[in-house]
């Protein structure tokens, strides 16, 4: 069994709680030993960035604290927090004046980073250590007339990373298609969603929304499959705004990657959480999955 030190994020405590139970539900089947991290805490976000970069800094580190402690690959599910966590990381090696700032915020709290955590995203890990033999194993149900939208956002590709390719990755597309569904084309995979931009200007936030809807309706997308709680709330919790502000008539499921995993697996949607999603599923998932 691989082992792991598990960052879940604030989103996956709260709203994403659906990301995290079906997380940890694939991890046991597949023999993947998700430890949550001891006392960890917000990852400082990518918007606090903007407001003290510093103290950003500094809160991620303590993660990465605890994380060292392990001796285990950190792993994040939240594409945000596996921003910010990397990002970290890679700042504190390349900036000895930072790294000096940062331990002086440690060492208040009794607190050292030597630095070498390695951050990882969840679905590094199920497309480098699961084998698409093992996956296809696990298989349960045929997905093959499942047409999927596979959607990486921005964050979980840039601006530092080492399995997939910043502006065409594949990785996703590959997992889903080792799960037997049909993987449509989908040019807007790395498009911004607005993130938290819709508390502080949703027009623009609702029309970068619009756009990655649209694409996937377009393609012949039965689902948008996505790897990061903000994303999949911008997508699957505005529909219906959407809708009224650009007489759009958009009903289309928002899942996360394990949630398609644990259905081709054999779970129910309700063991996957998919029904706390907003917008329902359509007729095709529950002639599938029921």
């Amino acid at each position: 069994m691989k082992s792991y030190a598990y960052f879940p994020g604030c989103s996956l405590k709260s709203s994403a709680t659906p990301y995290d139970i079906s997380t940890r539900r694939v991890a046991e089947l597949f023999e993947l030993d998700l430890e949550e991290l001891e006392d960890w805490n917000c990852c400082g976000a990518t918007s606090y960035m903007s407001v003290n970069e510093l103290m950003s800094f500094a809160i991620s580190a303590r993660n990465l604290v605890l994380a060292e402690r392990t001796g285990k690959d950190l792993i994040a599910s939240c594409s945000a927090c596996f921003a910010t966590l990397n990002k970290t990381e890679a700042y504190l090696k390349e900036h000895d004046d930072l790294k000096e700032k940062v331990e002086k915020c440690l060492d208040a709290a009794n607190l050292s980073y030597r630095g070498g955590v390695r951050v990882r995203h969840l679905l590094d890990i199920f497309v480098n250590d699961v084998s698409p033999e093992t996956i296809r194993s696990k298989i349960k149900v045929d997905l093959h007339d499942l047409k999927l939208a596979p959607y990486y956002g921005c964050q979980i590709v840039r601006p530092k990373n080492d399995f997939d390719h910043h502006e065409a990755p594949t990785s996703l597309d590959d997992l889903l298609r080792n799960l037997g569904a049909h993987v449509v084309d989908y040019p807007y995979k790395v498009k911004c969603c607005g993130a938290s931009l819709i508390a502080t200007d949703e027009r623009a936030a609702l029309e970068l929304v619009d756009k990655l809807l649209f694409c996937a309706v377009e393609n012949g997308a039965d689902a948008v499959i996505t790897t990061c709680p903000l994303c999949h709330m911008n997508l699957d919790g505005y529909q219906e705004r959407i809708n009224g502000i650009f007489n759009k008539n958009y009903s289309l499921p928002i899942l996360y990657f394990t949630q398609v995993i644990g259905l081709a697996a054999g779970f129910t949607m309700e063991e996957m959480g998919i029904d706390k999603c907003i917008t329902p599923v359509n007729e095709k998932f529950r002639r599938l999955f029921e």
